[in-house]
């Protein structure tokens, strides 16, 4: 076989069936032209391929996985907040922060400032590292923009990130994320700016895949949300919602009618919420990056999620000011050890069921055809991704079938 690529005595977590991990020891991986080619054990391995391969790398029992997929961050931001850290830390509450002029509005402030060169200056080491523990996907949102200038801005440098670093990058138009300033008092003026102007443009520029909002009585309402998935809907977007963070709007229900990608957090996610997504398909992404640096308490419904069938994903949430976190492995432990997800729960929230909550059905998997998106990893088993707490754990990943 004259494969671009050969793995020979690896250990595969393919994520393939419902199997534990669908794991396949003692086996090998084929790559052409971008794609896997062939998986399976090493006595099936086609006679002579190890022989015509033009790369082959033995691996000596070390695990591959599908390339890990960040499927929820805010990546692209001017400035930091640590300041706001130090305020929760002596007793100020989110919603406080937020209404006293911090929050997001402070990362508005500094975005707006900042220019295009100056935000991939600043971004480009945050994805950077993302991909370093694993990650070959990444979406990543706008929102702190909130005119169309910045917003455009933001999604921009969301592309050129890709284009530098050679990674796959969605993007998400989050035009529902504050109240700007300027709108202070006039709401609706502004959910009009978005639904007419902002996602229309940024949309025919090509620079809009998905469509997101903030959907909390800090944000917006579920009426408002709803006008702007409806305007997304036009336009043949699809949409994914921040949702049941602090409390329930019902927002979980009006993202599963629009049969969306995901809904996002879920704290507070209720029965009735949980059921309508099951019905949709939608995703639900966990973030506990955000859950811990917020230092809530109520869990979300995780059994609840399970009993229904609904597809849980695992994201970092990086963003200044609730979820500094740049590395999605340890998002998946904290997944483990705070929401209590097993290993294999967690490690399918960053490969195949992140994928599904972008849209993606050819990668997050190893299995032939999909993309050749993998991670060689200097760990035996799956579980150990999730076991150790930081530290390097990757040895090689590919992208499309190339070595990074």
């Amino acid at each position: 076989m004259n494969w671009d690529v050969l793995l020979t005595n690896a250990s595969l977590a393919t994520f393939v069936g419902e199997a534990s991990h669908g794991l396949i020891t003692d086996a090998a991986l084929a790559c052409l032209d971008g794609k896997i080619a062939w998986v399976g054990a090493m006595r099936d391995l086609p006679e002579a391929s190890i022989a015509t391969a033009r790369e082959v790398h033995d691996l000596d029992g070390a695990l591959v996985t599908p390339g890990l997929i960040d499927c929820h961050t805010h990546l692209v931001f001017g400035g930091d907040r640590a300041q706001e850290f130090d305020l929760r830390l002596n007793g100020a509450s989110y919603e406080e922060i937020a209404r006293a002029g911090g929050g997001i509005v402070s990362t508005v402030r500094a975005t707006r400032h900042a220019s295009e060169d100056e935000l991939l200056a600043q971004s480009l080491p945050r994805a950077r590292a993302l991909l370093a523990d694993g990650v070959t996907t990444l979406e990543i949102k706008s929102g702190y923009g909130l005119d169309l200038e910045t917003e455009r801005r933001m999604l921009r440098v969301a592309r050129r990130i890709g284009e530098t670093l050679g990674v796959n990058v969605r993007t998400s138009f989050l035009g529902l994320h504050a109240l700007p300033p300027e709108y202070k008092e006039r709401r609706g003026e502004y959910v009009d700016l978005v639904c007419n102007e902002l996602l229309p443009a940024l949309a025919s520029e090509g620079l809009v895949d998905a469509v997101d909002a903030f959907c909390e009585g800090i944000g917006f309402s579920r009426a408002e949300t709803q006008r702007v998935f409806e305007h997304a809907q036009q336009l043949g977007l699809r949409v994914k919602l921040h949702a049941e963070q602090l409390s329930d709007l019902d927002g979980a229900a009006l993202v599963a009618e629009f049969h969306g990608l995901s809904a996002d957090h879920l704290e507070y996610l209720s029965d009735s919420g949980i059921q309508a997504m099951a019905r949709a398909g939608t995703v639900a992404v966990l973030l506990p990056g955000a859950f811990y640096a917020l230092r809530e308490t109520k869990l979300p419904p995780v059994d609840a999620l399970r009993s229904h069938g609904v597809p849980i994903a695992i994201a970092t949430d990086c963003n200044p000011g609730t979820s500094p976190l740049l590395s999605l492995r340890l998002a998946a432990n904290m997944a483990c050890t705070v929401f209590r997800l097993t290993p294999e729960e967690a490690l399918r929230g960053i490969t195949v069921n992140a994928a599904r909550a972008l849209g993606l059905s050819d990668r997050g998997v190893l299995d032939v055809g999909k993309r050749a998106d993998f991670v060689v990893w200097n760990v035996r088993q799956p579980a150990e991704l999730c076991y150790w707490i930081g530290g390097g754990l990757v040895r090689q990943a590919w992208l499309g079938g190339v070595a990074r």
